[in-house]
C-alpha cells in the first residue's frame, strides 16, 4: 500500500506548487492550517487511483459486515478420536504403540499441517489442486465416520452375519512349491531336462523361488486360474512344466495343508470387531448417499 500513498502525495505536491504563495512565501515544514486550494480538490477527485482505493475500501467493509469471520476459525481441536487414529496407524504390524514423545510429534505435525491448510485456503491456493481436494474429501469422510454410532449386535445378529461371511474366517488350504523364473516354453523344457538330470546351473538354482504356505484362494490372482488348477492336480515332489500368466515355469509341489472351517465360538470377539467396522462403513456410505441426493451428476460422453 506504500506506492499509492506516494502517488497521492506527489499529486498533492504538484498541485500545491502551482497555487499562488500565501503571504509571499510557502511553508516548507510543519502543518499548514490553510485549507487546500479548490484546484487541489478537483485534481484529487479526478485521480483514478483514489477512486480505486475508495471503492476497494467500501467492498472490503461490506464483505466484513456480510461475512464476519467465524469465532472458531483460529481454534484447532485435537480430538481424542484423532489421537487414537495416530496410534492406530503408527505401526501397520501392530507390534507396538507410539511413545508419548512420538505421539506428541505426530500431533504437532498434524497441527502444523492444519494451520498451513487453513491459511492456504484463505489465500485460495486450494483451487484446482487435486491433492488438496482429496485431503478435504478425506477429512470430511473421517468426520462422517467419527459421527457414526453403532450399537453392539445381538447374538442372533452376529451369528447370522457370521453365517454369510464365514469364509473370511475359515483357514484356507495352503500349498508350498518351488518354481523357476518365467521364460518361453522351449527354455522351460531345457531347464526341466537339466533339473531332472541334476545338471542345472548354479544361476538357475539361485533364481528358483520357494513359495511357502501360500493360500490356495490367492493363487489365481497371483499366477492365473490355469496355473492354480494344474498345480493342485500335480503329484508331490515331482518337477513339471506349468504356464502362469507371466510365462512358463518348472514347478515342484512340495506340500499341501488342508483348510479348516472356523467355529463361531472361537472367533466371536474378532467377528464382533469386523461386524462393527462393516456396519460403520455401511452407515457412513448411506450418509454420503444422502449428500449425493442434493447433487446432479453429469457424465460427459
Amino acid at each position: 500500500m506504500s506506492a499509492p500513498v506516494m502517488s497521492n502525495a506527489a499529486t498533492f505536491e504538484s498541485a500545491s506548487a502551482s497555487a499562488p504563495p500565501q503571504d509571499g512565501h510557502r511553508e516548507l515544514h510543519g502543518r499548514s492550517d490553510a485549507p487546500p486550494p479548490p484546484g487541489v480538490l478537483r485534481g484529487l477527485l479526478r485521480e483514478p487511483l483514489l477512486h480505486f482505493l475508495v471503492l476497494g475500501g467500501l467492498i472490503f467493509a461490506a464483505d466484513a459486515i456480510l461475512h464476519p469471520p467465524a469465532k472458531d476459525e483460529k481454534v484447532i481441536t485435537v480430538t481424542k478420536a484423532l489421537r487414537q487414529s495416530f496410534i492406530d496407524t503408527f505401526d501397520e504390524d501392530k507390534q507396538r504403540v507410539p511413545s508419548e514423545a512420538e505421539l506428541q510429534k505426530m500431533t504437532e505435525a498434524w497441527v502444523a499441517s492444519e494451520i498451513l491448510y487453513r491459511e492456504g485456503k484463505l489465500l485460495g491456493v486450494d483451487r484446482g489442486d487435486e491433492m488438496i481436494r482429496d485431503r478435504v474429501a478425506f477429512k470430511l469422510q473421517y468426520l462422517i465416520f467419527d459421527q457414526v454410532r453403532v450399537p453392539q449386535p445381538t447374538d442372533e445378529q452376529l451369528q447370522a452375519w457370521f453365517a454369510e461371511n464365514h469364509q473370511r474366517f475359515d483357514e484356507p488350504e495352503r500349498v508350498s512349491f518351488f518354481m523357476t523364473p518365467p521364460s518361453d516354453e522351449a527354455t522351460a523344457r531345457r531347464n526341466l531336462d537339466d533339473i531332472q538330470a541334476q545338471r542345472e546351473s548354479e544361476e538357475l538354482r539361485d533364481q528358483t523361488r520357494a513359495i511357502l504356505d501360500r493360500p490356495v484362494p490367492s493363487l489365481a490372482d497371483g499366477f492365473g486360474q490355469s496355473f492354480r488348477d494344474n498345480l493342485l492336480k500335480m503329484p508331490l515332489q515331482e518337477w513339471t512344466l506349468l504356464q502362469s500368466k507371466d510365462g512358463w515355469h518348472v514347478v515342484r509341489l512340495d506340500a499341501r495343508k488342508p483348510g479348516a472351517p472356523a467355529k463361531f465360538e472361537d472367533i466371536r470377539a474378532e467377528a464382533a470387531k469386523i461386524w462393527h467396522t462393516d456396519e460403520t462403513r455401511k452407515q457412513a456410505w448411506e450418509a454420503v448417499s444422502r449428500l449425493k441426493a442434493n447433487y446432479t451428476i453429469r457424465y460427459e460422453p
